[in-house]
């Protein structure tokens, strides 16, 4: 098997993507998020400001991901990044690694079920941006 490689550009443009969808995605669920949780905005934003460490983890979090997600599509290789393979892997790779580990992890923390809804559907949205926009940039 042959490795078709990394476009560099894709993981960039692939992180920016996932990380604006997750700003989005809790933009709108940020209350029923935090409710989920169970707390309040004043506990998880101590003087009314968010800080920068949960963003700057979620920046490199993205960037990291969406360079393993680029090694596993480019493992399928040459002439197989496409936008198709890239959703396809983006979703196994939830299915496998991400929505299992989240549930599990919640299972054991008492999570509600919600939380983990709103969690997994995050990761989720994130995944299959991160896989279409690679495969749409190819190698």
């Amino acid at each position: 098997m042959q490795f078709a490689g990394m476009n560099y550009l894709a993981i960039v443009a692939a992180a920016i993507a996932g990380f604006l969808f997750g700003s989005i995605w809790y933009g709108s669920l940020g209350t029923a998020w935090m409710q989920a949780l169970g707390k309040t905005k004043d506990e998880l934003m101590p003087g009314g400001k968010p800080t920068p460490g949960p963003f700057v983890v979620a920046a490199v979090s993205n960037l990291v991901m969406a360079y393993v997600l680029a090694g596993v599509i480019g493992h399928l290789g040459p002439g197989q990044v496409t936008a198709r393979n890239g959703f396809i892997s983006a979703l196994f790779v939830f299915v496998g690694f991400v929505a299992t580990t989240l549930a599990t992890n919640h299972a054991f923390q008492g999570a509600k079920r919600s939380l983990t809804l709103i969690d997994g559907g995050h990761w989720l949205g994130v995944l299959l941006i991160q896989g279409l926009v690679i495969g749409l940039f190819g190698v």
